[in-house]
């Protein structure tokens, strides 16, 4: 009786403490379970943190320009348009802040003008000529590019582009005129004139100022990685023209008819109308064209 109840008080002593190890060992088992399964979370996080698509971040789309325009010298321009949005909208949209001018260039380029019309210039009457031609001329503009074909190939480089430019250009010109044994003889306002002696210099200027909204179109051209050749065309609807001005000397000015002097009010006339007259064959344009071409590079 002695031996069964000493038995059963050491199964009743061990008993807890094999359950209390047990539950450690099972809880031991879940925490390590947990703590195993942790790595596995952090590293599913940062696989979708590195699967976003970095092109469509800030500064892809970024673009320069430098080329030149016909009518403003040297071209350059700044500006944005990403091909890889998701947006269909957003990848046909773009816009660029766009400046030329003659400046760097004017001297050469006058050079090459006045060379070209050689030593007598451009006839405009008996006797006549204009030469030493001064031409200058700049803009500015701010511009929004629209990609019809987004970024579908060859056909995604087609733009239609518009906005507001500003600018001016400016030609002055010498009226030159030169005989031997005669008299230099000209129409003014609608009256005849010659000068006395054989040697005559005037001036003539053309001066347009414009601001007004542009619209045009253009295309970009890829050559390799993200260098392209661009195009553009189109006019600014400036709603003025190009307003001239006329410098007649009247030191030895006689009349044709009769060969008396011509006083300072009657040539303040003559230039008036004759001013009038060109002004009105001037208005019949209002728009001021813009052509360039160059290279740009979008990153």
């Amino acid at each position: 009786m002695k031996k069964i109840s000493l038995i059963a008080l050491a199964v009743a002593f061990v008993s807890p403490v094999i359950a209390e190890e047990t539950i450690k060992e099972t809880k031991n088992a879940d925490s390590t379970e947990i703590v195993a399964e942790q790595p596995l979370v952090e590293s599913e996080e940062i696989k979708i943190e590195t699967s976003s698509n970095p092109k469509t971040k800030f500064p892809h789309g970024l673009q320069f320009g430098l080329g030149v325009s016909v009518s403003s010298g040297l071209n350059a321009f700044v500006g944005y348009n990403n091909k890889n949005f998701d947006s269909f909208w957003a990848k046909r949209f773009g816009v660029r802040f766009d400046f030329a001018t003659m400046s760097p260039i004017k001297s050469s380029l006058n050079s090459r003008i006045n060379s070209a019309l050689g030593d007598d210039g451009i006839e405009i009457d008996d006797n006549l000529n204009i030469n030493n031609v001064s031409l200058s001329a700049k803009h500015f503009g701010a511009l929004i590019d629209f990609y019809p074909f987004g970024n579908t190939w060859f056909a995604g480089g087609l733009r239609i582009s518009t906005g507001y430019v500003s600018g001016k250009m400016d030609l002055d010109a010498d009226i030159y005129g030169k005989i031997n044994g005669g008299k230099i003889e000209f129409e003014l306002g609608g009256n005849k004139y010659y000068y006395e002696g054989e040697i005559m210099h005037g001036t003539a200027k053309l001066d347009w100022k414009y601001n007004g909204p542009y619209l045009g179109t253009g295309f970009d051209l890829g050559i390799f990685a993200g260098f392209k050749m661009y195009l553009d065309a189109g006019v600014v609807f400036a709603g003025n023209s190009a307003k001239i001005d006329l410098d007649v000397p009247l030191e030895g000015l006689k009349h044709v008819a009769g060969g008396t002097d011509v006083v300072q009010s009657e040539l303040d006339n003559a230039k008036k109308k004759a001013l009038a007259d060109a002004q009105k064959e001037l208005d019949k344009v209002d728009f001021y064209p813009l052509v360039k071409i160059g290279f740009m590079y979008r990153f």
